[in-house]
């Protein structure tokens, strides 16, 4: 080889090298995933992954995601969100608490975080405004508590001739339940209903509700939102069945399970649009530039095999309202 075409071929390869190895040592991004329990939310974490897969993100092949799950125990989450602190994480996302979120939020002032959230972001400190977030900290809101009046209608709808019915809460979601609490008796007066309030936060007291409910008397039932409950929808869905309780639920899983009735946003859609928030936060947006998405799109779904075992009619201006009808 001439002296000359050498030196040619070293230099192109000399000058490809470093961006070779710069590629090499970009470390991979990682993501912290907080949520309250690990039962039922593989469709969400579908979901989440679709989003990422928007922006260009999959798990295993351009990112990473470390999972920390409290399996139902508010206390764990303050020390699950420092642990993924710990491991260096770029982006933490909350899923479906406010619990979750203020945890991560007390944790952290740097590190973005993205939630989902059910309640008012604002009221609860983790963002200073919908549309100008301020601080780490944006998400998706998707009002679960602000269509409980809508839900109580629906269950009247459906009995029109009941004067009592139960709400099922999680006392250890303690801001959630007093909302919801609140809500359903504000909206039960003008509809003459007294409501009968059950507290559960465990398997076992989920059955002792029902035999409570069952013994006061009561002729239906609102499942409160909690991702406590969502996750033990089979459940409550069994024991609404067995005692004959005609039940509305706050999210279409609940009726893919055998539940009766649900309204209430698409939550799947609401984490599909976390993965994309967390695609382009990875890709240089700033939380505090991310306005705070609340949802648009909402769901009625009602199985009508359900409805036949509890023998109950289901009007056809109901039925042609819902959005989507199980048989």
């Amino acid at each position: 080889m001439r002296r000359r075409d050498f030196i040619k071929a070293f230099g192109g390869t000399a000058a490809a090298w470093p961006l070779s190895v710069q590629a090499q040592q970009q470390p991979t991004p990682v993501v912290g995933f907080l949520g309250l329990t690990s039962a039922g939310t593989q469709p969400y974490l579908t979901a989440f992954r679709q989003g990422l897969g928007e922006t260009g993100f999959v798990e295993g092949r351009n990112i990473a995601i470390e999972y920390r799950w409290a399996e139902n125990q508010y206390n764990r989450l303050p020390d699950l969100a420092a642990d993924l602190i710990q491991h260096h994480v770029n982006v933490i996302v909350t899923l479906f608490t406010t619990r979750a979120a203020q945890a991560a939020k007390a944790t952290t002032t740097t590190i973005p975080i993205v939630f989902s959230v059910g309640d008012d972001p604002v009221k609860h400190g983790l963002v200073s405004s919908l549309s100008r977030p301020g601080g780490n900290a944006t998400g998706i809101n998707f009002f679960s508590a602000e269509v409980t009046a809508k839900r109580l209608g629906l269950l009247r709808e459906l009995l029109p001739k009941a004067a009592r019915v139960g709400v099922l809460i999680n006392q250890a979601n303690v801001e959630n339940t007093e909302r919801t609490v609140k809500d359903v008796k504000a909206a039960a007066d003008p509809l003459g209903l007294q409501v009968e309030v059950l507290k559960a936060s465990s398997s076992n007291e989920i059955d002792a509700a029902f035999t409570t409910l069952v013994s006061h008397r009561a002729e239906g039932l609102l499942v409160g939102p909690d991702a406590f409950f969502v996750s033990r929808r089979m459940q409550i869905a069994i024991l609404a069945a067995r005692h004959v309780v005609p039940t509305i639920y706050t999210i279409g899983d609940y009726a893919e399970a055998g539940g009766l009735i649900s309204y209430g946003t698409d939550v799947e859609d609401s984490v599909r649009q976390q993965g994309v928030y967390v695609g382009r936060i990875l890709k240089g947006t700033k939380p505090t530039d991310m306005p705070v998405t609340q949802s648009t799109k909402f769901k009625l779904v009602i199985n009508l095999s359900t409805a036949k075992a509890l023998g109950l009619e289901i009007s056809p201006t109901l039925l042609s309202r819902a959005d989507e009808v199980i048989e």
